[in-house]
């Protein structure tokens, strides 16, 4: 009889990895917030100065467990950090960004948007904006497309995975500022496609430096430079602020942010062809590659 937990090699299948792994992050999660957050607020320290930070490195934390239970090196996940791994992510700071800049161009073409320079701008809040969104990016990724997204590809293949990390990742933003009637749709729809062409950057690179360098590039463009709101979070100051011109909201976005407008689905699904029709740079070094031997035939 087939068994529900382990595969013919007798390797524990990914369905429970996945579980896992969920149950060390929500241990290690629950854990920071009952040991150090008091502590921290004794100090004074703000929920909002470290929590993205926190739930990265309890990511870290969690993926690294799961790797060692596997025998795996923690780099097998996508942190193999070196020469290629800053230039993917140079790289795809770039292309996110140009995404976005595609996309607000696209609006601004149709007459729906102009903009004059902030008056409060400052390269410190750029700066700090950057920060910020480097930190989005990495703790986003890690937990969409590092060890879930992997044992899920092992599990159920490429696309079923994709699907179900996209719907994920959708109804994950469901509690963001803004998420009603049309904006919810057009948001919810850009944010799934987003999921998908995040995923295929880890695809095609075999890394988790590329989805982050394009997360960051899509966020801080969008918010710091072009000074539209962030997944409907509001951004302090851009570089620029927008001027709407009465266009609807499906068309702009409103104040949710270009995700929440049709030029974002248009800019995301352009992204994905072009990564669809690039060849990429996978090459999995063997001292990474899980061996049948250690974890039995992949299955879920």
């Amino acid at each position: 009889m087939k068994s529900i937990f382990f595969t013919e090699g007798k390797g524990l299948r990914n369905g429970w990895w996945v579980l896992i792994y969920l149950a060390v992050l929500a241990a290690c999660i629950g854990g920071f917030q009952l040991l150090v957050v008091p502590v921290l607020k004794w100090f004074g320290v703000r929920k909002g100065d470290w929590a993205v930070g926190v739930l990265f490195a309890m990511s870290l934390v969690a993926t690294w467990i799961c790797t060692r239970l596997r025998k795996e090196p923690l780099a097998s996940v996508g942190w193999r950090l070196n020469g290629r791994w800053a230039k993917e992510a140079a790289l795809g700071t770039l292309f996110g960004g140009a995404v976005m800049v595609l996309a607000a161009g696209l609006l601004w073409a149709v007459g729906g948007v102009t903009w004059e320079l902030d008056p409060v701008r400052s390269l410190r809040a750029m700066s700090l904006g950057f920060a910020v969104f480097v930190l989005v990016a990495m703790w986003e990724e890690h937990l969409f497309r590092g060890f879930i997204f992997q044992r899920m590809l092992d599990g159920v293949g490429v696309w079923p995975a994709q699907l179900i990390l996209a719907l994920f990742f959708g109804i994950a933003h469901w509690g963001n500022p803004g998420m009603q009637g049309a904006t919810k749709i057009w948001a919810t729809l850009d944010i799934a496609l987003a999921a998908v062409f995040l995923g295929l950057a880890y695809l095609r690179t075999r890394s988790l430096a590329l989805p982050i360098g394009i997360h960051l590039g899509w966020n801080w463009t969008q918010g710091n430079v072009l000074g539209f709101g962030v997944s409907g979070t509001t951004v302090t100051h851009g570089w620029v602020r927008p001027v709407f011109h009465g266009k609807p909201e499906w068309m702009s976005g409103g104040t949710f942010g270009l995700e929440a407008s049709v030029f974002g689905v248009v800019a995301v699904l352009v992204g994905i062809v072009l990564l669809w029709r690039w060849q990429g740079s996978a090459t999995v070094p063997p001292a990474l590659s899980p061996t049948p031997e250690a974890y039995g035939p992949e299955s879920a």
